[in-house]
């Protein structure tokens, strides 16, 4: 399926998690060792937060181990958030439309997983985006369509509640047509300010996802960590090092919110829309 990153905390250059560490999002690109698959190649993107409300992005259909441009741009953008994502696609063309992250105004929204029996409920799914939103979708992933879903029912104003009913919907509407688990899924996404992050599926044996520890920990453990701020966070697919102390997995059917350098892990529940 795919990999992720998300970090928040002051600006770093994004190479300090996209290629520096032992178990980059790079090296996991090539050699993911908790993933469904080991080589993620068919694609990547990342997005940024700077000096302007929306995001940067840059996207490609190359393996993220084969754009030098990505090893130039992660070196000379440093960025208080960002997410980056290695995309295995689960039977959707390679092309760029269809790379995460995937982007409304000030949200950006990646995602590992897969909607199964997808080509039976795409319509179902398709005739519940608001119509408003519904002629910005670009690709043909059921990725993007989560995200436009999760907006239809006001992401932006109550994430957790809306990415609950975009789960229940899907579930619902799998289940009507006979899949038996309908939904996998780690979800991570922000509006410029917090991370936010889901590790759910419907048989309850859901992809992996971690968080990392308090900084301020770490840097009395390792003091080369003292280049990040002591209110930095990150939520990773896979650790990224062999520093177990670094890592905490996000629980089967949680929800994870960072802000202000603090970690609060809620309960996940699928819902129906109201």
């Amino acid at each position: 399926m795919c990999r992720w990153i998300a970090y928040v905390g002051a600006r770093v250059p994004m190479e300090e998690l996209i290629l520096k560490p032992e178990h980059s999002l790079i090296d996991q690109s090539l050699a993911s060792e908790q993933g469904a698959e080991t080589t993620n190649g068919d694609g990547f993107g990342v997005g940024w937060y700077g000096d302007q409300p929306e995001p940067g992005i840059y996207k490609s259909t190359e393996p993220a181990w084969n754009d030098r441009n990505l090893a130039v741009l992660s070196k000379h953008i440093s960025s208080h958030l960002f997410l980056a994502h290695v995309r295995a696609t689960t039977g959707t063309p390679i092309q760029q439309t269809n790379c995460h992250p995937f982007c409304r105004n000030t949200w950006l929204f990646v995602h590992n997983g897969v909607i199964r029996g997808y080509e039976h409920i795409k319509r179902d799914l398709m005739f519940e985006v608001d119509p408003e939103l519904f002629f910005g979708i670009e690709g043909t992933t059921d990725s993007e369509l989560m995200f436009n879903l999760a907006l239809t029912y006001g992401l932006t104003r109550e994430p957790l509640v809306a990415l609950e009913r975009m789960a229940g919907f899907i579930e619902d509407a799998g289940r009507r047509h006979g899949v038996e688990f309908p939904l996998q899924m780690t979800l991570g996404l922000s509006d410029g300010s917090r991370l936010c992050a889901v590790r759910y599926s419907s048989e309850h044996q859901s992809r992996s996802l971690y968080h990392s520890t308090s900084m301020e920990a770490l840097q009395q453990i390792n003091p080369e960590l003292e280049r990040f701020s002591r209110d930095a966070r990150a939520i990773v697919s896979e650790p990224l090092g062999e520093m177990k102390e670094a890592w905490v997995q996000v629980p089967e059917s949680s929800a994870v919110i960072v802000e202000s350098g603090e970690v609060e892990v809620l309960p996940f529940t699928p819902r129906l829309p109201d």
